[in-house]
């Protein structure tokens, strides 16, 4: 437990004050590792480090600084294993799912949400999250981080580069450094794709595996496209580099995991998962990531149904939550009633309804099978919001069924074993 821990209840922007020879007394401290409470420790810090948990009653030194932790509770810094920088959250970032260009070029929300990282990042931190992984970025985002290394109000950033993908919305092509997708159309593209990545140094390789894009089935298209995933995968690990993979269908979660993947970064939505995934996913050590917000994300704000809570107004950044209602108020009533009768459809609806208790359903599965669980939100999509989203993930993680321990072990630990980082964070 001698890592950075994150104390609930004071305000954690006071943090990066604490020096040689500051105690946290009388706090409760939450072993995730044990899942239990250890009430009275007096918590050793020297030179911003934990260097020492012990008992409360130990005599500490004059002169020291002394915060005072009654009735307090010390956590584990969070980690929101699943964001979006080049995704703001408003409504008008991502034009491949509305496209909204005439009321904001896609330029401009690309200088936005360049512009606003320090602003997230900021808020992030005052959200207790200490750790992010951005799981689909671009070669401009990787290069741009290392601004962030050393600052004090940023938590610490895991970063891949563009997604690998058979498929490319049109809107993303021709962006250059800024191209959150790289097309790959065959095995050495799917090679070349990792080599090009490896200059800018990613934690990890992205695939965005798309089924049936192509016309074909689902697994037609997802086995057509087999291949590429498999040479991606292999040249990443052959470079040391772990690879993700969006796959929301159990067959493109399934052949991915297969053929090596470490990471899935969604649920599997489109059918109640069997023993027999249980176990490869387990024997193979996958770490998944639920994201189960970003839908209704997406259904509250084409629906014009968004209705921010507390926590949104204090914590979210104000123009992307505003903008939330802007489809209220675009002249455009044809495009703006598409979307909100599209919501409003009974069979979607049911659709959506189903797709959503598919979800809880296996990540209880998962989870009380022993299967890896890391918390993440997929913010930065269109209704999900960097940093608030966060509290309504782990609220609707709860709805599954999950224990608190198993939710916190999620949200602190497990996102430190994406990278196998868990002696350094998480605990």
């Amino acid at each position: 437990m001698r890592k950075i821990l994150l104390l609930t209840a004071i305000c954690f922007a006071g943090a990066s004050s604490l020096y040689c020879q500051t105690y946290i007394t009388n706090v409760t401290i939450a072993d995730v590792e044990k899942q239990k409470l250890i009430p009275n420790q007096t918590v050793v810090i020297n030179n911003d480090l934990i260097s020492k948990i012990q008992p409360a009653k130990t005599k500490l030194p004059e002169g020291a600084k002394i915060i005072d932790g009654t009735g307090k509770f010390l956590i584990p810094g969070l980690t929101d294993a699943h964001i979006h920088f080049f995704q703001n959250g408003g409504l008008y970032s991502r034009p491949d799912v509305i496209n909204l260009t005439n009321l904001q070029p896609y330029t401009k929300e690309i200088e936005l949400a360049h512009n606003t990282v320090s602003d997230k990042l900021k808020r992030y931190l005052r959200n207790g999250i200490t750790n992010v992984i951005d799981v689909g970025a671009s070669y401009a985002y990787l290069k741009q981080r290392i601004a962030f290394k050393d600052s004090a109000f940023a938590p610490s950033i895991y970063m891949t580069g563009p997604l690998a993908t058979t498929y490319q919305p049109a809107i993303y092509k021709d962006l250059g450094d800024n191209a959150p997708f790289n097309l790959v159309q065959n095995i050495e593209d799917g090679i070349n794709m990792v080599k090009n990545q490896l200059p800018y140094k990613p934690d990890f390789i992205k695939i965005w595996y798309i089924a049936g894009a192509d016309g074909l089935g689902k697994e037609e298209s997802a086995r057509k496209n087999l291949p590429i995933i498999k040479a991606i995968i292999d040249e990443s690990h052959k470079n040391k580099l772990k690879v993700a993979v969006h796959a929301t269908e159990r067959i493109t979660a399934q052949l991915a995991v297969e053929n090596g993947a470490d990471f899935l970064v969604h649920s599997v939505d489109d059918e109640l998962i069997k023993d027999d995934f249980v176990q490869l996913m387990k024997k193979n050590k996958i770490i998944l990531c639920p994201t189960l917000v970003v839908p209704d994300g997406y259904n509250n704000t084409f629906g014009q149904l968004f209705k921010p809570t507390r926590h949104d107004l204090l914590h979210a950044e104000p123009f992307q939550l505003g903008s939330l209602f802007d489809l209220q108020h675009i002249k455009d009533t044809a495009l703006t009633n598409r979307y909100k009768n599209r919501v409003s459809d009974p069979a979607r609806a049911a659709t959506e309804k189903k797709a959503f208790e598919t979800s809880l359903i296996n990540l209880k599965k998962l989870s009380d099978a022993g299967v890896i669980i890391a918390t993440g939100t997929d913010a930065g999509n269109i209704g999900t919001l960097h940093a608030s989203s966060y509290l309504g993930e782990l609220q609707t993680m709860k709805l599954s069924g999950m224990s608190n321990w198993q939710i916190l072990q999620a949200s602190t630990i497990n996102g430190a074993k994406v990278f196998g980082k868990e002696t350094e964070f998480g605990s």
